[in-house]
Formats: C-alpha cells, sequence, structure tokens
C-alpha cells in the first residue's frame, strides 16, 4: 500500500463521516420541523376556537372588552406569524391572554352555566391539553437537533451547512400556570 492509496483511504473515511454527520442534521432538523407540524394542528382548532369564546362571552363582559380585544390581537399576531420562532412568540402572547381570559370568567357565575359556554371551555381544556402534549414533543426533537449541532466533531460542520441550534417552544413567564390541565368547573 502506498502513500497515495493511505492518503485516498483517509480522505474516502472523512467524507464518509461529514456526509453521515450532514445526513444526521437533515433528519434532525425535519423531525422538528414535523414536530412543529403537528403543533400548528392544534394551534389552528385553538385559534378557530378563539372567536367562538369571545363571541359567547362578549355579552357578559362588555365592560372587560379589554381582555377580548387582548385574545383577539394575540390571535391575529398567531395567525400572522410565518416562522416557526414567530410562532412560538405568538402563541406564548396569545396563551398569556388566554390564561387571563380564564382567570376572569370565573367572576361571571351565569356565564358559567351557560351549556355554549361550558362546550367551548371544554373544547379549549381538550386542546391546550393536545398542545401541551405536541409542545412536549417538539421540545424533545429541538433538543436532538441542538444536541446533535453543538456536540463534537459535528459542530466544526454545522454551522458549514447552514444548521444551529433551535429556539424551544418555551411557554415564559405563564409556564407554571399552562402546564396543568385547565379546570372546567360546572
Amino acid at each position: 500500500m502506498g502513500p497515495l492509496t493511505i492518503l485516498l483511504v483517509v480522505v474516502a473515511i472523512v467524507a464518509l463521516m461529514i456526509i453521515n454527520i450532514y445526513n444526521t442534521l437533515v433528519k434532525l432538523k425535519n423531525n422538528r420541523e414535523n414536530a412543529f407540524a403537528d403543533i400548528d394542528v392544534q394551534l389552528k382548532q385553538r385559534h378557530d376556537l378563539v372567536p367562538q369564546l369571545i363571541g359567547a362571552v362578549k355579552g357578559y363582559m362588555e365592560h372587560e372588552a379589554g381582555t377580548l380585544t387582548a385574545i383577539t390581537q394575540a390571535r391575529t399576531n398567531a395567525l400572522g406569524a410565518s416562522t416557526i420562532n414567530e410562532k412560538i412568540a405568538a402563541e406564548q402572547q396569545l396563551s398569556s391572554a388566554l390564561s387571563g381570559f380564564s382567570i376572569q370568567v370565573e367572576a361571571y357565575p351565569d356565564l358559567k352555566a351557560s351549556s355554549n359556554f361550558m362546550q367551548l371551555q371544554e373544547e379549549l381544556s381538550d386542546i391546550e391539553n393536545k398542545l401541551a402534549a405536541v409542545r412536549r414533543f417538539f421540545n424533545s426533537a429541538t433538543k436532538e437537533l441542538n444536541i446533535a449541532v453543538q456536540k463534537f466533531p459535528n459542530v466544526l460542520f454545522a454551522n458549514m451547512f447552514g444548521f444551529t441550534a433551535e429556539e424551544m417552544f418555551d411557554l415564559g413567564e405563564t409556564r407554571i400556570d399552562l402546564e396543568k390541565a385547565p379546570e372546567v368547573k360546572f
């Protein structure tokens, strides 16, 4: 075996290693995007439910129009977000607005007695529980991608191929309130 053969074997091994790193990063990035697609389905259901909730409570909460306006604005921002990171930020705002909405509804016993409103609350509770599950899956996929991007020797090539550590779907300040299952009281 001559020196040229040894050099070719070393170059081939390094090339195969780089190809493997690239393919692994592509797979993990696609897994993350697929996980966010699952979140998107639940978010669309939640976005569709918000106008129905607002319609159901409008007559009861006329003097608290600020809360309803904040929810409507947050929903509009969420629908207008285009990238995953923009959607995450917009959904944090919407989750916060919906959390404030739930707290204020407690002051209206007639509203809580409305069967239409109760059905909408149950649907929202179901969607929020599903969102929590798919959010965990998304964060797991994001964690796997981030670890792969940051570990050696991948870190040597990740930036060259355009892979960076990605943002988790963090709930921010409302995390404690949103991690517990929503309550529907009768």
